[in-house]
């Protein structure tokens, strides 16, 4: 049993560093909205175990993430009330260990990984650290067996295309404060930049064209994930579907940058949110189409998917706001 205290502290924990997914999650129903809470906070604290400003040496930082899989899984007692809280959430909510592993293990990896050669190598890591939570938060909503099955897939890529707009949104900040380059390699050098460019926050217009091909292919992924939305409780979509806005609206700023985000990291204003939370919801109100919704909210995606329509090899460009 999960206790007030408990999810207050989840809720603080969200509200502190995952404030654009705050103003999403406010808007699910409480039987959701609470162990939503109790997620993030668990989520939190173990990455924090490896991307605090100052972390302890890595023997110390994996035993520090096995005590809290150990927790997490029930195998240990605990008298942290964040861990003691989602242990108890995946026992009632019947979250599989092995997403908790999954979440756990990428953790784990970002300890000793710092650069992925594909976008395959980093897809393997985002199974852990972006797709584990979109499976996690699914199962919290208590799905029948059919619609699970249909909406699983699409919350796998919708947790994909989170965690890429965070990647691609925040190339300087994992640079600067963890010496991490989440950009595939591959895509660099496709644009002629080299790995010392990006360490060195060198911009140029070949930079610029390999953010780009990772926007586009983030685009997608947000189209494959939205489509998933119809699947889920009825109560629950709107907020979902605003959290896929929100992050979303980040790549306009990107885009406003000239696709510089060596240079600096684009923030969405509190005002900016606010507004995407009332349009969004009104237009909710006359239209339960998630995919529709999401199109009028961030119609430029349509620019990108025409350029692909047409054969062409550079990467989707999107109307700004």
């Amino acid at each position: 049993m999960v206790e007030k205290t408990q999810v207050a502290q989840g809720k603080r924990i969200q509200r502190r560093t995952g404030k654009t997914f705050h103003v999403a999650t406010r808007l699910l129903p409480e039987r959701i909205r609470h162990p939503t809470y109790v997620l993030y906070g668990f989520f939190r604290i173990a990455d924090e175990v490896v991307d605090a400003e100052e972390t302890a040496p890595p023997d110390e930082q994996r035993a520090e993430l096995d005590r809290l899989r150990r927790a997490a899984l029930g195998e240990t007692e605990t008298d942290d009330p964040v861990l003691e809280a989602f242990a108890a959430v995946c026992d009632e909510r019947g979250i599989p260990d092995e997403d908790v592993h999954a979440f756990v293990d990428a953790m784990a990896s970002d300890i000793d990984i710092d650069r992925y050669e594909t976008y395959e190598e980093l897809e393997t890591y985002m199974n852990g650290s972006a797709a584990a939570v979109g499976r996690m938060m699914t199962a919290i909503m208590d799905l029948d067996e059919e619609a699970e099955a249909k909406a699983l897939p699409h919350a796998t890529k919708l947790g994909e295309a989170f965690q890429m707009t965070n990647f691609i949104r925040d190339v300087r900040e994992d640079v600067v404060e963890r010496d991490r380059v989440y950009l595939p390699l591959e895509t660099l050098r496709r644009h002629g930049v080299s790995e010392v460019q990006i360490q060195n926050l060198e911009f140029d217009d070949d930079v610029a064209a390999a953010i780009r091909e990772e926007l586009d292919r983030t685009e997608r992924l947000y189209e494959e994930g939205v489509a998933g939305i119809k699947y889920l409780p009825e109560d629950c979509q709107l907020a979902v579907l605003l959290a896929a806005v929100l992050y979303a609206d980040h790549h306009r700023l990107i885009r406003n940058l000239g696709y510089d985000t060596v240079s600096t990291t684009p923030e969405l204003s509190f005002t900016r949110k606010i507004s995407l939370l009332v349009r969004t919801r009104w237009k909710w109100q006359w239209n339960k189409d998630p995919e529709a919704v999401f199109d009028e909210m961030c119609g430029g995606f349509d620019t990108g998917r025409e350029h692909r329509e047409h054969g062409s090899h550079g990467p989707g460009i999107v109307r700004s706001d």
